[in-house]
């Protein structure tokens, strides 16, 4: 039985000892949406956009992942218009997450090249979500750097993040 059943909406099982973490926020970067685009990733991004549209989930969504769809195709950039009003809760960056921005450049968990992901990263960071979205997996879904992320965190009074791809989010909250 899942901590989702024993504990109500929003709690899911994670181990076996019945450790629940509490997932609602969920900062989805400009790869979740894209993604619901790609034959490969379809399937969990799609999923995952369903969990935001019946209000399990709430979605994060920062100004820069606005910025980021502005190129994009039109049915890529409407993707986000499915999701009610009230299941979105926006983020948008300022001095404090640039400057944790640059603290992971500064301390080599990212170069200048993936400023854009810092950003994600800082942005999700300081409104305090419970998992961040991501298909990156060079820069954001990266064991190695989620550890450094996590690290410069802690460092700075900053609580761990955690960080999945659509996939291990809806896989996890099935148990």
């Amino acid at each position: 039985m899942s901590c989702k059943l024993l504990w109500g909406k929003g709690f899911t099982f994670v181990n076996p000892i019945n450790f629940c973490i509490f997932m609602e926020k969920i900062y989805a970067d400009t790869s979740v949406i894209g993604g619901c685009f790609d034959t490969e990733f379809k399937e969990y991004s799609l999923g995952l956009f369903e969990e935001f549209k019946s209000g399990n989930f709430k979605l994060i969504r920062s100004d820069l992942v606005l910025m980021e769809l502005a190129p994009a195709r039109p049915e890529i950039r409407n993707k986000l218009n499915e999701i009610p009003p009230g299941n979105i809760i926006s983020a948008n960056v300022n001095a404090k997450t640039i400057e944790l921005a640059l603290t992971y450049i500064e301390y080599g968990a990212l170069t200048n090249k993936s400023y854009h992901d810092a950003l994600h990263i800082a942005t999700a960071t300081l409104n305090n979500v419970d998992v961040l979205a991501s298909w990156n997996f060079k820069h954001i879904v990266n064991f190695d750097k989620i550890k450094m992320y996590n690290a410069i965190n802690l460092r700075l009074g900053h609580k761990p993040i955690e960080i999945m791809t659509p996939r291990l989010i809806l896989n996890i909250n099935d148990l």
